[in-house]
């Protein structure tokens, strides 16, 4: 007397849709049938079947077990190879728990790269400025990044880059020149204790108009108008010998 399909699912610990499936993409034999019909499976099939269950609880695929011979020699090549893919994917998953610990310790905002700045540093910015820094790593060479991301773990001290901050898109003309002029100061001696940040196509594989022109959009949709120009008119001071 064999195993009813119920009872060789229950043997080996599956469901009888699953033994269903095996039938249907013809990973299992069709056992013979009884004098009444019903279908008559044996050790042969039990055998096949924890087979398969075990090849997909080591992470093999369905249509990777249908390949394989079955016989009692481990498929050892296959087996290799799923070990170099899991080893990879633990790898990856190991990273990818450091960043997030790193990510619940300090906050960071997850679309910028792992590391890219001292933790909550970035989170801490007006939504523009992050959102530029956002595109600048995408743009920008490793050197180039990696000086924005020393410049950036520094604190800002200087009171002019929360008056630029806040300028609204109406000011008037003496107050955007006002900024500007009190903003020139804090950008050179910025620019002088880091060198690496000016914005060039050096280490990447876009031309610099490329660059220039990514950086004025991001630039256009991010400020507003009188930021802008305020923007400009510190671009034209800083052009100028200091005082």
């Amino acid at each position: 007397m064999g195993w009813s399909t119920r009872e060789i699912a229950q043997l080996a610990g599956t469901t009888l849709r699953a033994v269903r499936h095996y039938h249907d993409v013809g990973l299992l034999a069709e056992p013979a049938r009884r004098a009444n019909g019903y279908k008559q499976y044996g050790v042969a099939h039990l055998v096949r079947i924890l087979r398969i269950r075990r090849l997909t609880e080591l992470g093999f695929s369905l249509s990777q077990i249908a390949t394989m011979q079955d016989t009692d020699e481990q498929p050892v090549a296959a087996l290799r190879a799923l070990d170099a893919e899991l080893a990879a994917t633990i790898e990856r998953l190991q990273r990818a728990r450091l960043e997030l610990g790193a990510i619940l310790r300090q906050p960071t905002p997850a679309e910028l790269p792992a590391g890219f700045a001292a933790p909550g540093v970035v989170s801490t910015m007006p939504p523009a400025d992050r959102s530029f820094i956002v595109v600048l790593t995408r743009v920008l060479g490793t050197d180039t990044m990696r000086a924005w991301a020393d410049m950036l773990g520094k604190p800002v001290t200087d009171p002019v880059a929360g008056r630029f901050d806040t300028l609204p898109a109406d000011a008037d003309e003496p107050t955007r020149a006002a900024v500007a002029r009190d903003l020139a100061p804090y950008v050179r001696a910025l620019l002088a204790d880091n060198p690496g940040v000016r914005i060039t196509n050096d280490g990447t594989r876009y031309s610099a108009h490329y660059v220039q022109q990514a950086v004025s959009k991001a630039l256009a949709e991010l400020y507003n108008p009188a930021q802008l120009d305020v923007l400009r008119r510190t671009h034209r001071l800083l052009s100028e010998p200091p005082d």
